[in-house]
């Protein structure tokens, strides 16, 4: 029995469609994302290419596109920094009964810190299948991100979705705190990851609550937290006596633009290499450094999203090729655009 083309086209989307709907934030989610990305398609020769039928044409090009719109992580200084602290907690807490050691990764917007946390989860979990083979009750790494004007129990619940257990309306903070912390205790959780930390804010009722929910969490889960945020030594996290508790039990990991340099170069030349088009010239991006990092103001979010936005626009347009007219070419964030960069200053007399 053959499958037509268009059916084909259909289950691929379907997947592709699935594909996006994975969030970390379910387990169903993280473990994909453990599992690591799938195999990148095959750069076909031209010959191979005139062999296709437009209809195989049209999957081989989508396969492509779905390739250039995943996020790549790349191993930077800051996710190894983060990885290593993180790692380090994890092993000075194992032991530990009370008063457990966090970590807090800070910077601004598109600095790379949920790649870093989400790594250092990774590097974990996959420690931990290493160390236990074949067991599949175990859950050793839970993801959370703290949604804006959030509640004690709005942040419980996120737990509680994590872990696939039923959140009713008529669930009190008791019940869900019990069932959480009974789970993470059965499957030896041992890292907690809370991003979006930003968004408490200890100088109102509900944040002041949704910190001590954090806290009461971080003594009943024998587990290293890890949070995650926007410029969190200057916010309303850290401030009061809830604030200096966390100022004092948690490692500060800052995280800041990248200055134009040899590593900032490695980024380009590494992204460079996961492209997957039939005319870019090798090596051209790379010679276009300086620019992309003026264009992205250091920032290694924005440099990917504008290669990664190029590419996709060199397959739908046919080109098959970055330039520096097809970055130009691709909007970034709102900070990255206005930001006057040093080659743009107006020099007054």
């Amino acid at each position: 029995m053959t499958i037509s083309e268009p059916a084909t086209r259909h289950t691929v989307l379907q997947e592709a469609d699935a594909e996006a709907n994975r969030q970390l934030t379910t387990l169903d989610g993280w473990r994909r994302f453990a599992a690591g990305p799938p195999e990148p398609p095959v750069l076909l020769s031209s010959s191979e290419l005139g062999k296709l039928s437009p209809a195989e044409r049209a999957l081989y090009d989508e396969d492509r596109l779905d390739h250039h719109a995943r996020m790549l992580v790349v191993a930077t200084s800051f996710v190894e920094k983060t990885v290593v602290c993180g790692r380090r907690l994890v092993l000075l807490n194992r032991h530990a009964i009370s008063a457990r050691r966090g970590l807090m990764v800070s910077g601004l917007p598109g600095t790379g810190k949920t790649s870093a946390i989400t790594q250092l989860g990774l590097a974990h979990e996959l420690l931990d299948q290493a160390r236990h083979p074949n067991v599949a009750d175990r859950i050793p790494v839970l993801y959370i991100t703290v949604p804006p004007a959030a509640t004690a129990r709005m942040v419980a619940a996120e737990f509680a979705r994590f872990l696939g257990l039923p959140v009713r309306g008529r669930s009190n903070m008791t019940d869900i705190i019990e069932a959480v912390v009974g789970v993470c205790t059965d499957t030896r959780t041992g890292l907690v990851l809370v991003d979006e930390i930003h968004n408490v804010s200890q100088v109102t009722r509900a944040g002041a609550e949704v910190s001590d929910t954090l806290k009461y969490f971080s003594e009943r889960i024998p587990a290293t937290f890890v949070y995650a945020g926007i410029n969190l030594e200057t916010s309303e996290l850290l401030a009061g006596t809830r604030g200096a508790q966390i100022a004092g039990r948690f490692t500060l990991v800052p995280t800041r633009p990248f200055p134009y340099g040899e590593e900032w170069k490695g980024l380009v030349a590494t992204m460079e290499a996961t492209l997957l088009l039939h005319d870019h010239p090798p090596g051209s991006l790379v010679r276009l450094d300086r620019y992309l990092h003026d264009r992205a103001d250091g920032m290694i979010g924005a440099l990917s999203h504008a290669i990664r936005g190029a590419a996709i626009d060199a397959i739908l347009s046919g080109t098959e090729r970055v330039t520096k007219r097809g970055i130009d070419a691709i909007p970034l964030d709102h900070a990255a655009e206005t930001t006057v960069k040093p080659s743009r200053r107006v020099v007054t007399r």
